[in-house]
């Protein structure tokens, strides 16, 4: 497993997308280790970062910080996670990656409803 860097924790108008993108690549890679197949989300990615850089653009302020601190949160505690998987690669990290896959399928889920978007999953 190779380390993955933790994506930009601040996104801005057009970066909430690539932000939630970086993170739904990232939950793939996660389930990779976990033992899961392909994520059925993986074709609607796309799609989905651009549902989600569209409803940040017109979220209100408030909405908007709510989203950046979410999405800072997320990416800090999925680093973290990666970390300590590539840490336990020897003992068998398929729980602890399962574990983590779930956290950031909920996040990502968390993430888009904050700003109004349509979840893909959960």
């Amino acid at each position: 497993m190779t380390h993955q860097a933790a994506p930009d924790p601040t996104p801005g108008r057009n970066e909430a997308g690539r932000q939630v993108a970086q993170l739904r690549e990232l939950l793939g890679l996660v389930e990779a280790v976990a033992g899961r197949g392909a994520p059925e989300h993986a074709d609607g990615a796309l799609d989905e970062a651009a549902l989600i850089s569209a409803a940040y653009e017109t979220a209100s302020p408030l909405v908007r910080r709510r989203f950046d601190a979410l999405a800072a949160e997320t990416a800090a505690w999925a680093a973290a996670g990666v970390e300590a998987l590539v840490a336990a690669e020897a003992a068998g990290p398929r729980g602890a990656a399962a574990r983590l896959a779930d956290e950031l399928e909920g996040a990502l889920y968390d993430l888009s409803r904050t700003v109004g978007a349509s979840p893909t999953a959960r």
